[in-house]
This record gives C-alpha cells, structure tokens and sequence, in this order.
C-alpha cells in the first residue's frame, strides 16, 4: 500500500515524506531506514525508467512495483533456499524446505552448525540430492568460517565483492549471488544480464526477433543505471505478459 501511494504521488506532485506507518513493518531503526531509503529511491527508480518511453508504457500497464523484498532473511539462508530451488517446481522445493525445517523445530531456520551435526540420511529424506547436500554443507562451512557474512556485515560489502566471495561456494553461481542482492539485500543497481526472463522480457519490450546477448543488455542497461534491480523487475512482468498473452503472428 505505501509504494500504491507514493506511486501515484509520484504522478501528481513531489512527495514530501513517507508515511509513518512504514515503520509497523520492521523491527528496529535500521530496518526503518532502509525501509524509508528503498521507498524513496523506488520512486526516483521509476521516474528514471519513464524517461524511457518502453519503460513507461509497461509501468502504465503493470503498476508500481512490488518486488517483495526478504528484509529479516539472511544470506545463509537465501543460499539455502535457492539451492533447495535449484531445478525444481517451487512447491516441490517448499515441501522440502518444510520437511528440512521440522528437523529443527526450536530454530525459525536451521543453524548451519546444527545442519553441519545431521547425517546426510537425514537430509536425504527431506528430498535432497547428494549434490545439494554437499552445497548446503559448504554453505553453512563458509558461513561458520564468515565467508558467508551476516546480513548486517554484508552492508560493508559492496556487490563485486559479495559476488566475488559468494561464488566460490560449491553450487552458487552469479545469478543465485544477484537474486540475493536484489531480493534478499535490497540493492538498487543489479541487473542479471544471463537471466533467460530478463533477457526475454527485453526482447518483448523493445520489440526484437531474438534476445539481446548478455554483453549487449549490460551496454543497454547503463542507461538504467542506477535503477537496475527496478529495470530487472518490470522486464520479468513484460516476459509474463508475453506468456499470458501466447505466441502472436508477425504478419
């Protein structure tokens, strides 16, 4: 509801303030002001795409943005998550998900200690393979060791380098590392150029026969700069237009 209206204020005069109501969703001073920080420059995230007549015709059709942000979700447990995803049905990995967490029932998520101390039997009858087993190993390793940092560490990182340490996880390539700065952390100015969906969702945008190439869309992107996670957003919702609305003739 607050980015509803600050959306459509944006349309009709500058925003003074941001509702003080934000502040009921989140846990302490911090979180508000990332709150507060995320709203506005969302706003100015917009303004910037319209200047681009493509942009702004999906953002007339789809609406402000409601990207849906993990703010209480740590690293460690992005990481997880994602590989629980990895190349299943996301209500296939969700059973399993909950099947992991019930072997913790005193944790909100599992500790990695506690993952560390539980035979792969165990994690086998979850759902998971031997190979994601030994990911979720060497993701709750490199957390012990502060190579996965906490939330509140990785403010200190910027994104090369939460890039450049994450990857070196087993299981963990770039665009799991890039849907966690966008969707767990926040950060405004990641734009995932070997994403299928965005890559599609250009194509369909600006009208062209085939994809951009990751090179291509990096060069293209700058322009959205320093928007980039709110340009990434509004592409997947035109790759899902395009899919609601079927192959279409080009006669």
């Amino acid at each position: 509801m607050v980015l509803v209206c600050l959306f459509f204020r944006l349309t009709c005069g500058t925003i003074r303030s941001i509702p003080q109501h934000i502040d009921n969703r989140f846990k302490d001073r911090a979180d508000v002001a990332l709150a507060m920080t995320t709203s506005t420059s969302r706003v100015a995230g917009v303004r910037h795409l319209r200047t681009d007549p493509l942009f702004d015709a999906l953002i007339r059709r789809v609406g402000p943005p409601r990207m849906g942000i993990e703010r209480t979700r740590s690293p460690y447990e992005a990481l997880v998550r994602a590989i629980a995803h990895q190349q299943l049905h996301g209500k296939a990995a969700e059973a399993i998900l909950g099947r992991f967490n019930g072997l913790f029932p005193g944790d909100a998520f599992p500790l990695p200690q506690a993952v560390m101390a539980t035979s792969d039997e165990a994690l086998r009858e979850c759902g998971f393979s031997q190979s994601k087993i030994a990911a979720i190993r060497d993701i709750c390793a490199r957390t012990l060791d502060g190579t996965v940092p906490s939330r509140r560490s990785s403010l200190r990182l910027d994104d090369a380098a939460l890039i450049e340490r994450l990857t070196t996880i087993r299981g963990v390539g770039r665009w799991t590392v890039e849907m966690l700065l966008i969707f767990t952390l926040g950060r405004p100015d990641v734009l995932p150029v070997d994403d299928f969906g965005v890559r599609e969702g250009y194509r369909v945008l600006a009208g062209l026969d085939a994809q951009p190439k990751p090179k291509a869309l990096a060069e293209i992107g700058q322009a959205w700069a320093p928007h980039r996670s709110l340009a990434t957003w509004y592409l997947y919702r035109a790759a899902e237009e395009a899919r609601r609305q079927g192959p279409m003739s080009r006669a």
